[in-house]
């Protein structure tokens, strides 16, 4: 009977842990964050995904259109859930992505409303996270930027030809997050857009606010914005997904 108390103990304690894990404990367990909001599981080759900024496309459909299915968790309101379905509308108006409810796919999005805002980079291939905190992650621009990330593209700062148009002040990075301005080798398929979505604003993980990307050769140009892609982030979508008809 003694042995049965304990048993019992132990079962209870198990179950408390089991309760107290989270699904995103769960997922970071194997998994990691590069440049700040993109996620990297560790369970498959996602730096050979990584290597060009734009890897991983999900298919075209019979029909033209990029078809890519979705969930939204019912965690989020219905004022939140409105927003996520206007940033996939301001695709649909303007390039051949189409975000549509998933019916049984393999691959997909998860929208979900976990720490922070991040997101795989392209198709991964099953179920990718795409996670909108509730709060400061579900407002229109930084749903399209995590979206843009999901369609296989990286931040702009980090453009093999980025050096010709900004100077990264490796000094005033926080430490641990210097890995967020190394440049990667590329395939860039319009001009350097120092007001794309994807962009870094100057002071981005700057230390005590410190400026982390300058403008060259004119250091007042305004770097970033999250009001939503603008004409450059368009016509790349565009342009990697061979939306002819969207191109003028």
């Amino acid at each position: 009977k003694k042995m049965d108390h304990r048993a019992m103990l132990l079962l209870l304690l198990l179950s408390a842990l089991c309760n107290a894990c989270t699904a995103e404990d769960l997922v970071r367990s194997n998994d990691m964050l590069l440049e700040g909001d993109i996620f990297v599981p560790k369970t498959r080759n996602a730096m050979k995904c990584l290597n060009q900024q734009y890897s991983c496309r999900w298919d075209k459909a019979s029909n033209g259109n990029v078809e890519i299915p979705y969930v939204i968790s019912n965690d989020y309101d219905h004022t939140e859930r409105n927003e996520i379905l206007r940033a996939m509308k301001g695709f649909q108006d303007k390039t051949c992505i189409r975000f549509v409810p998933r019916r049984q796919e393999r691959a997909y999005l998860s929208l979900e409303p976990n720490f922070g805002c991040f997101s795989v980079v392209g198709r991964s291939g099953d179920r990718q996270v795409v996670s909108l905190q509730k709060f400061g992650c579900v407002h229109y621009g930084i749903i399209q930027h995590e979206l843009l990330h999901a369609l296989g593209f990286l931040h702009e700062h980090t453009r093999s030809d980025r050096d010709q148009y900004v100077r990264i002040n490796w000094d005033n990075i926080q430490t641990h997050y210097v890995n967020n301005f190394v440049k990667k080798d590329t395939e860039n398929l319009t001009p350097y857009d120092y007001s794309s979505v994807m962009h870094y604003g100057k002071t981005a993980f700057g230390k005590m606010g410190a400026e982390t990307i300058t403008p060259i050769p004119n250091p007042n140009i305004p770097l970033g914005q999250r009001e939503g892609m603008n004409d450059s982030d368009i016509l790349r979508v565009n342009k990697l997904y061979k939306c002819w008809s969207y191109i003028g």
